[in-house]
């Protein structure tokens, strides 16, 4: 997996709204936690959420049980610094997913937006898969997006995998029932348009 090095020197280098995969707001990602059975109590973990506005969003909708991981701390330091005195309602993390030590069914939902796609080896997308499984609650929702198999084959300066519902989903297997999946086309703000592929599963009892 890449860097904490190469992450901190993207967010402390680059304003929010500078880097490629910036929204003003995540809609889909956004209706896609309000369309599950999720209550406005449910633990929701934002995974590689850096400075997205997505923790906002989710506040002004009452959401009240919100942790934000990523492995930049420079990239949250913008999240809190936007948020002001709302940044103390939030869980922070700082760690790599693969390597977090999350309590056992600790979540509701789980949300990643273009962190698994940076995963290049098997073994870094089964350690993934084995932190989905500890940390979200049996029944949980996981959504998770990824550069559509149409997508940019870089982000960052890095390599990326790109996929179709069918192939994100079989990274997962059987402990989770894909519900469903959606496209998006992406706007970066330099006018460029990326394809991303969205998966929202259930994981088994």
């Amino acid at each position: 997996m890449q860097s904490k090095d190469h992450w901190e020197n993207v967010y402390s280098t680059k304003a929010e709204d500078e880097v490629s995969w910036f929204q003003e707001h995540a809609k889909l990602s956004l209706k896609l936690i309000q369309s599950s059975e999720a209550g406005l109590g449910a633990s929701i973990i934002d995974v590689g959420g850096g400075a997205s506005t997505l923790v906002d969003d989710l506040l002004d909708k009452g959401y009240r049980d919100i942790s934000v991981l990523d492995l930049s701390a420079a990239a949250l330091d913008k999240a809190k610094e936007r948020l002001g005195s709302r940044a103390s309602n939030i869980n922070w993390l700082v760690a790599n997913v693969i390597e977090a030590d999350f309590p056992r069914h600790s979540f509701d939902v789980w949300h990643d937006r273009a962190v698994f796609h940076f995963l290049n080896t098997l073994e870094e997308r089964q350690a993934y898969v084995a932190a989905v499984l500890r940390a979200v609650k049996p029944g949980g929702l996981v959504i998770v997006a990824t550069f559509a198999e149409d997508g940019p084959t870089m982000c960052s300066g890095l390599p990326v995998q790109r996929y179709s519902a069918s192939k994100l989903h079989d990274e997962f297997g059987e402990p989770f029932s894909l519900l469903g999946h959606e496209k998006e086309s992406h706007q970066t703000p330099s006018g460029q348009e990326q394809h991303f592929v969205y998966c929202f599963c259930r994981k088994q009892d």
